[in-house]
């Protein structure tokens, strides 16, 4: 029987199922689950929305949102950035964190679920995503952003994209094994990433505007130990906004609840369930009584951003942070160290 995440004055176990059966309740006959009814999808949130439903014990529908991805997989291991719910595509560009993420998504589904013949079954699709993801990498191991639909590539890499990516290495890595095919490639890609997001930051394009680039490296585990506390501890004051959120960028008052649950995974990884606990409590002001979520809020108007806006993806990182913080399903330490440096 599955344990649902609870946590007491934050979301309870019954709130927590009333969200993933709202994500439930978006997904199309594909597979495909988009933003909101009506909406578009890419690959990156609709595999974090799969990943909340396995928490919610949702596995039939995490499991059609898989085979979607493998229906719809280009010949050479890629994806488009965006789908429309009629199949189409809407915006022709090739992502590496987004084609990247299936690896996270299918280590964290065997992890709830023990289920070897949907691993095997999946393991083709992520081999050719992450062979794919690393056919864009560059001498110094850096990995390019994206390439558009004429093979033309991005000239720079992104800091959260390549701490995503080094992460969904990892998980990868951990499948490969998994299926006894071992990729070793795959590990040291993600540790030259690691290592270049911990020592080289300038490689990646700056983007210090938005929130995921302070706080991923720490989510993804390209940083622990003190120098994850130190930097999370350092970019607190420009982008939390103490008692409602989390600054989706710095210079505007636009709390998102997604960087909200995101950053509590961040500080959940470094040990800091109190602090975790305390963002995840702020994405209350988010949460309808259906339980989705409000995408963002403006502050002090209180205006819905943007317009009436609820995301699939939102919901799902309250899911995933909820699991994370009281380690209620057997994939609850995807994000966080089986060891916590002091």
């Amino acid at each position: 029987m599955t344990r649902l995440p609870d946590l007491a004055e934050v979301i309870s176990a019954e709130e927590l199922l009333t969200s993933a059966e709202h994500i439930a309740g978006l997904q199309l006959e594909s597979g495909m689950i988009p933003w909101f009814a009506g909406g578009h999808c890419d690959p990156w949130n609709h595999v974090e929305t799969a990943m909340a439903l396995d928490v919610a014990g949702l596995h039939d529908h995490a499991e059609r949102a898989y085979e979607w991805l493998v229906d719809i997989q280009l010949a050479d291991g890629s994806w488009w950035n965006y789908y429309l719910p009629d199949g189409s595509v809407e915006e022709a560009k090739l992502d590496t964190n987004v084609c990247a993420y299936v690896a996270t998504g299918v280590w964290h589904h065997w992890l709830c679920t023990w289920d070897r013949a949907f691993v095997d079954h999946l393991w083709p699709t992520v081999q050719r995503a992450l062979d794919w993801v690393l056919s864009m990498r560059r001498d110094d191991g850096t990995i390019l952003w994206a390439r558009t639909a004429d093979d033309t590539p991005w000239d720079y890499a992104l800091l959260t994209g390549s701490a995503s990516i080094s992460h969904a290495l990892r998980c990868g890595s951990h499948l490969a094994d998994l299926v006894h095919e071992p990729r070793p490639d795959w590990l040291a890609a993600a540790d030259r990433l690691a290592y270049l997001i911990d020592e080289f930051p300038l490689c990646f394009e700056p983007k210090h505007r938005w929130a995921m680039d302070w706080y991923y490296p720490v989510l993804s585990g390209a940083l622990t130990g003190p120098r994850a506390k130190a930097r999370l501890h350092d970019g607190w004051a420009t982008f939390a906004m103490e008692g409602l959120g989390i600054r989706c960028v710095s210079d505007e008052p636009w709390i998102t609840a997604s960087e909200t649950a995101e950053c509590a995974l961040a500080y959940t990884a470094i040990g800091d369930t109190t602090t975790a606990t305390d963002l995840l409590r702020w994405t209350r002001t988010h949460r309808r009584a259906d339980g989705a979520y409000w995408t963002g809020i403006v502050y002090p108007s209180g205006e819905i951003f943007p317009f009436q806006e609820t995301s699939a993806y939102t919901a799902a990182a309250v899911i995933l942070a909820a699991d994370a913080i009281t380690r209620a399903s057997p994939a609850s330490g995807l994000f966080v160290p089986a060891v916590i440096d002091d």
